[in-house]
């Protein structure tokens, strides 16, 4: 099992977990799942487009801090997650989320430590989670991504398979503490192949944001379509 190194000594498995790991994840999946199907009665569409095998990013809108944790339910097998550096104050917290897959990316940053690792991941064969906007936004309309995941499944080869979230936003809004009863719906978009390299084995720039491009398209599409089934429309644009 390789190591990759995101700063402050903060350590992840780049190949295949440990049985540990894989227990560890498969019970916190299970308990994601219970409260999932309690408050949210949640109901996932287009599982079947999840590869099983190899690497890819899963690609979701981000409305709400649960985000997160409903990502593990579209697949049995662990994934790796960034997560905002700050949950590493917390060394008990930290070492528990590392073991899970996560590890840390400096916000406000270009963090390259952090692309690296997402890079290191993938192309270790493992699927890797990244939200294209960056952050935890608001609204019907998705923001404008960054190239980052773009970037890293062109590097690594990869597709990229994007996901609307619906529902979510109003089961825990921004400054919300505890949860509220709201229908959860995730629909899985089909998967956009990584773009074709040069002659020289390298990926134009130009290719990147064509592929971030194409991923907001979807990615709009496929929130809309979340929104609607989880009963809470977006409004026409």
């Amino acid at each position: 099992m390789a190591d990759a190194r995101p700063g402050d000594d903060v350590h992840i498995w780049t190949g295949e977990p440990s049985r540990a790991t894989r227990v560890a994840y498969a019970i916190v999946r299970g308990l994601i799942l219970v409260v999932a199907k309690l408050f949210g009665r949640v109901t996932i569409v287009g599982a079947e487009k999840v590869p099983a095998h190899g690497a890819y990013v899963l690609a979701p809108v981000h409305r709400s801090n649960v985000d997160f944790a409903l990502t593990a339910l579209v697949t049995t097998r662990p994934m790796r997650y960034m997560g905002k550096d700050s949950i590493w104050k917390s060394k008990p917290l930290g070492r528990f989320v590392t073991m899970l897959g996560a590890f840390p990316v400096h916000r406000g940053t270009a963090d390259r430590d952090a692309l690296q690792a997402c890079t290191d991941i993938v192309t270790g064969g493992s699927p890797l989670v990244m939200f294209p906007e960056g952050t935890r936004c608001s609204g019907p309309v998705v923001e404008e991504l960054f190239d980052g995941t773009a970037f890293v499944a062109a590097r690594a080869g990869v597709p990229i398979i994007p996901m609307g979230i619906g529902g979510s936003e109003a089961m825990m809004p921004k400054g919300a503490k505890f949860l509220h009863a709201s229908r959860l719906v995730l629909v899985i978009g089909d998967p956009i192949p990584a773009p074709e390299r040069t002659e020289k084995g390298r990926v134009p720039r130009s290719a990147v944001s064509t592929l971030t491009a194409q991923l907001h398209e979807e990615l709009q599409a496929l929130f809309d379509d979340a929104q609607q089934r989880a009963g809470r429309p977006n409004p026409p644009r």
